[in-house]
């Protein structure tokens, strides 16, 4: 046991809550924010909607009252509340443990409401300021039950340092303070106390332990069903041997007592969710996520560990700490071991069977975010390591851990105020290219659809094709003032392709082609996978040996004329020609084109 003065761990404490609740409510206060960037939205809107549903509205079958809700609000798409059930009713999609867990908040939310101005609607800014601060409140209180379970096994500085680089160096600190009201916030500090109440109970075990083992497990479950695998750590905490498991289960039974009750509890909360379905749908079991689901024979690990669009261990490296703990676990904590790894494993494995892996927009993975928890274990065990390693390897540590805290804070920046981070579209060219900056051309929004960019100075300029459609008259023209001359090319749901304009070009001509064009909407496209494209392609005959592509929309706003181009490497190999079309994608707006001008040029 570790019986050292514990008053750094406690000053991190207080400084991190304190840098929790600035950053939540100073630097990007979600709940004074409206339509989907408001703290009720998005997903929080389809976790939340139960309360309204019941308490004010007495309608959770149909939703009737969610029309007017959308209408002035605007939390998010209907998908994310409900969705359409057989029986002619309408079923929430997410499980009922967030509401259940926001409950308090919104209660006193609902009082203020009633008792000042505000409407009494649940989505009002009192709901919303309540629902931010309950958040926040229950990560702090996560954080202080972390630090009671980490001071039993690892001495004060290591636990002050694992609660600092937590919160200031992995994306814990946006799904804490900023998204907050996520599922990710309120799990992390279910498994902080399921840790610390498993951890007291083996020393003593008790009734009250055993009700707050079973609540936790039942409050998780109801939150995201899969991580009823938190089961799997009061099975082996403390366990030096996995050979022992047998042993452990004679253990639980004869303490089946306390082990019934902790069931019995995690049933009852379990068995919200099963009346809610019988109630609402007449089912006892209703799959809610209708064509999402899992791949469990070929996971996404190598996407959700490594990839640039969103890696884990690419946006939040800092957590390589705690996948090296589980060495310093092995060799010094072994009782810590068998739980936290056996875990862990069947943690990442679960979170990326599933189709969707990158999770939507997020700042690097928040589905792992809730594991932290568990995580800090191993994560303090190598910040004790380091300890004892030789001074210019300490200095080495320390400094890529700076660096990695400074990271999560440019990242937390960018998601939210500064803008490089496109928190579902990121690829490797525009990641490097962005990485450190705080302010870059919009140009460079190319690079999250074609690896290729030129920089530099352009020679050997040749001009071999120009398109200003002012004698083609079997162009489709819109109902707007041609940009240049009497004519423009105009694209629309009707008419969502160009021509193909092929031109003859051979290997050797030049290293780039660039498209350059006039573009005018009069209102963006904001739906990613609408936005036309630009698609530039190199041929064999008739066999395509290339295709990149950009999205135009990324660099327009409505009614605003741009001049855009597009740079292509073209192909050292075997071609004899290449084209290049627009298409709009399945998009209702209308788009503008004119004046295309196609370029051959070499680096200088």
């Amino acid at each position: 046991m570790i019986n050292a003065n514990r008053s750094w761990s406690m000053w991190a404490l207080v400084l991190s809550c304190l840098w929790i609740w600035l950053v939540g409510f100073f630097y990007y206060p979600k709940w004074n924010k409206g339509r989907t960037e408001a703290t009720i939205s998005w997903d929080v809107s389809g976790y939340y909607y139960y309360l309204p549903a019941l308490f004010i509205y007495h309608d959770i079958k149909h939703l009737s009252w969610s029309d007017s809700i959308q209408q002035k609000y605007y939390p998010a798409s209907t998908q994310y509340q409900a969705f359409d059930h057989p029986s002619g009713v309408k079923v929430m999609k997410y499980a009922a443990g967030m509401a259940v867990q926001y409950l308090p908040w919104f209660l006193i939310a609902h009082g203020i409401a009633l008792m000042t101005d505000f409407p009494a609607d649940g989505f009002s800014a009192p709901y919303q300021f309540m629902l931010s601060f309950g958040s926040i409140f229950m990560a702090c209180l996560g954080l202080w039950f972390l630090r009671r379970l980490l001071l039993r096994y690892f001495d004060d500085s290591t636990v002050a340092l694992t609660l600092m680089l937590l919160v200031f160096g992995t994306n814990y600190l946006n799904y804490s303070a900023i998204d907050g009201a996520m599922t990710h916030n309120y799990l992390f500090t279910l498994y902080a106390m399921l840790l610390w109440f498993t951890d007291r109970w083996y020393r003593q075990p008790n009734w009250m332990d055993s009700f707050a083992i079973g609540a936790c497990l039942g409050l998780a479950a109801l939150t995201r069903p899969t991580e009823i695998i938190a089961g799997g750590i009061p099975l082996l905490w403390g366990l030096t041997d996995i050979r022992n498991l047998p042993e452990r289960l004679r253990y639980w039974w004869n303490e089946r007592r306390y082990v019934m009750l902790a069931l019995g509890v995690m049933a009852a909360i379990g068995s919200i969710q099963i009346i809610y379905w019988k109630w609402v749908a007449g089912e006892f079991l209703v799959y809610s996520y209708q064509d999402q689901g899992f791949s469990w024979l070929h996971p996404h690990l190598g996407n959700g560990l490594f990839s640039y669009k969103k890696g884990w261990l690419v946006y939040t490296p800092m957590m390589v700490l705690a996948l090296i703990g589980f060495y310093y676990l092995w060799k010094q904590w072994r009782s810590l071991f068998w739980a936290t790894l056996s875990f862990s494993m069947a943690f990442i494995y679960i979170t990326f069977a599933w189709d969707i892996w990158w999770y939507g927009g997020s700042l690097g993975q928040r589905a792992m975010v809730q594991s932290y928890a568990v995580l800090s274990v191993p994560f303090a065990a190598t910040l004790g390591g380091i300890k004892n390693w030789k001074p210019w390897a300490r200095w080495v540590a320390g400094m890529i851990i700076t660096l990695f805290t400074y990271y999560n804070l440019w990242l937390t920046h960018q998601a939210h105020k500064g803008g490089l981070l496109d928190p579902e579209n990121m690829t490797k060219a525009y990641f490097w290219k962005v990485l450190g900056r705080y302010h870059q051309p919009e140009d460079y929004k190319k690079l999250m659809d074609t690896d290729e960019y030129f920089e530099g100075v352009r020679k050997d300029v040749r001009e071999i094709a120009f398109f200003d459609f002012e004698a083609d008259s079997t162009i489709h023209s819109c109902d707007y003032p041609p940009l240049d001359g009497i004519r423009s090319l105009c694209l629309d749901q009707e008419h969502p392709y160009s021509a193909e304009y092929s031109m003859q070009l051979l290997p050797g001509d030049a290293t780039w082609v660039r498209i350059s064009f006039k573009a005018w909407a009069p209102h963006k496209e904001w739906d990613l996978w609408k936005m036309t494209q630009l698609l530039v392609r190199f041929y064999r005959n008739e066999q395509k040996v290339k295709e990149n592509y950009i999205r135009i929309h990324r660099f327009l706003n409505d009614q605003q004329e741009v001049l855009l181009f597009m740079d292509v490497k073209i192909p050292r190999g075997d071609f004899n020609r290449m084209s290049f079309l627009f298409w709009n994608v399945n998009s209702d707006r209308q788009l503008v084109l004119d004046d295309i001008k196609v370029e051959t040029f070499n680096a200088q």
